[in-house]
């Protein structure tokens, strides 16, 4: 069973037998309920602290769980009604208003209800992440002199030095100079479009491309325009086009293992995407996400843009979150020449800098014997469960069944089947317990089909997702020889 699962059904079991006991009154002990429920002792603490948060127990340390005095009522909510006015006012006059919303993105954070299965996630399930390697890290960083001091708003020297090794490669072409720490790779992003583009400013994107992006140009204020991609990634020929009917000073694309067509950017196609942002004058924002999501069968990956680029074209996005936890959000920007400067100004101005013990941690991980070895096993174990979603699909889904498989990150984009469009399709995948993407919100226009995103990294074995399959097929109705 998985551990939210568990943690979800014991807070539940507890929370309807809390009457049993009087107001103040003690709880059994943690050791007593481990053997009732046959749950951890892990499962247990989450689950009292989860009603702790609800305010239904008080846990006492040495003491042990007890019942909480009931609440105050909540005073009547006063009218809000006003705001509606207020808000949608805001955008009056603006070129393009903006739009703050935010379901895009919510789609892969919000965790499913208990008994579906995960195929909309975008990290990593508990079993693949470091945790016993970023736990030994957290406490050596808390021994580190001056911990909780402040860091240089960049972000500490050796943090840096190193996302310039990893962005540069071996040819050293970027340095700890050209690099500024940031908390994660969407706070990079946000800043990024924020130094980069004026409200009101076109901004190319790909097409299909990753929902949190077009959700931060759009509260930006700034117009996402399509540049569609194929297996080879972006079509220069309509980079092109882009360029010269919108005047857009930037483009951001994921040249590595895209999100969601898993597509990676053919060397053919690498310098010509250089060359047209550089004749356009304009920037391109590497977002780097996945590449240490590199499956075991990927074979050399080919060097970042940002190693490539002499002339300041390109600002480059990284993190670490992807491969190792969604709460250790530390992610880099390397960009050249003033523009350096201004990404720097606007992340002082939004967060002043990231909290260093965070950023302490990171370096501890990073620097640690066992690193390599957790992504070397991150690429066996997402080149399995690839193989086994796919396989799956084959056998039971062929017209889920991608043309071709990626090679890193952890996901499939498939065009759905059974002449269902994508909303009606997750609709149906919900119903047989299995949470799937839609493919609308990856478009900024209408799309050109039906499609739906499945990731199969957030499960929590190879043995949920034979099983996904195997509900989608109950569910949808789809059928082999259909």
């Amino acid at each position: 069973m998985y551990e939210r699962s568990s943690v979800a059904e014991l807070a539940e079991s507890l929370r309807l037998e809390l009457n049993r006991y009087p107001l103040g009154g003690k709880l059994p002990s943690s050791r007593a309920l481990v053997e009732r429920f046959r749950v951890s002792p892990v499962t247990v603490s989450r689950a009292l602290a989860q009603l702790a948060a609800e305010g239904l127990v008080i846990t006492r340390p040495g003491a042990g769980a007890f019942r909480a005095q009931p609440r105050t009522p909540a005073p009547d909510p006063g009218d809000t009604s006003w705001q509606a006015v207020a808000l949608s006012a805001e955008g009056a006059g603006e070129v393009v208003p903006r739009s703050v919303d935010a379901s895009g993105v919510l789609v892969t954070l919000t965790p499913p209800p208990t008994g579906v299965i995960e195929l909309n996630g975008g990290y990593m399930h508990p079993t693949l992440q470091p945790e016993r390697a970023m736990a030994a890290a957290l406490a050596r960083a808390g021994r580190r002199p001056g911990a909780w001091g402040r860091p240089p708003v960049e972000g500490l020297p050796e943090l840096r030095d190193w996302f310039a090794r990893e962005i540069g490669g071996p040819g050293g072409t970027v340095g700890a100079a050209d690099v500024l720490v940031t908390a994660g790779g969407q706070s990079a992003l946000t800043t990024a479009l924020r130094a980069l583009a004026p409200p009101g400013a076109p901004i190319l994107v790909e097409s299909p491309t990753y929902p949190g992006l077009l959700a931060i140009a759009r509260a930006s204020g700034c117009r996402p325009v399509p540049v569609p991609v194929d297996a080879d990634g972006v079509r220069p020929e309509l980079l092109a086009a882009a360029f010269e009917a919108t005047g857009a000073r930037v483009f951001v694309c994921q040249p590595l293992f895209q999100n969601p067509t898993g597509a990676v950017l053919s060397d053919a196609r690498r310098g010509e995407v250089l060359r047209i942002a550089r004749a356009a004058g304009a920037f391109v924002v590497e977002d780097d996400y996945a590449r240490a999501l590199a499956h075991e069968d990927a074979g050399p990956l080919p060097a970042t843009l940002a190693a490539e680029d002499a002339d300041g074209v390109v600002v480059h996005v990284r993190s670490l979150t992807k491969v190792t936890s969604p709460s250790l959000r530390v992610g880099a920007l390397a960009a050249r020449g003033p523009v350096l400067d201004r990404l720097r100004a606007i992340q002082v101005v939004d967060s002043f800098f990231v909290p260093r013990p965070l950023q302490e941690t990171a370096l501890e991980l990073v620097g640690a014997p066992s690193w390599p070895r957790h992504l070397k096993a991150v690429a066996t174990e997402l080149r399995h469960r690839r193989d086994v979603l796919v396989g799956a699909l084959r056998r039971e889904l062929p017209e889920l069944e991608p043309p071709r498989p990626p090679r890193g990150g952890h996901l499939v984009w498939a065009r759905t089947g059974g002449g269902l469009d994508d909303m009606a399709f997750a609709a149906a995948a919900l119903r047989a317990g299995v949470q799937v993407a839609p493919g609308r919100p990856f478009f900024c226009a209408e799309p050109p089909a039906a499609y739906v995103r499945l990731s199969f990294a957030g499960v929590a074995g190879a043995g949920e997702l034979t099983e996904a399959v195997r509900r989608l097929r109950s569910g949808i109705g789809v059928r082999p020889d259909a």
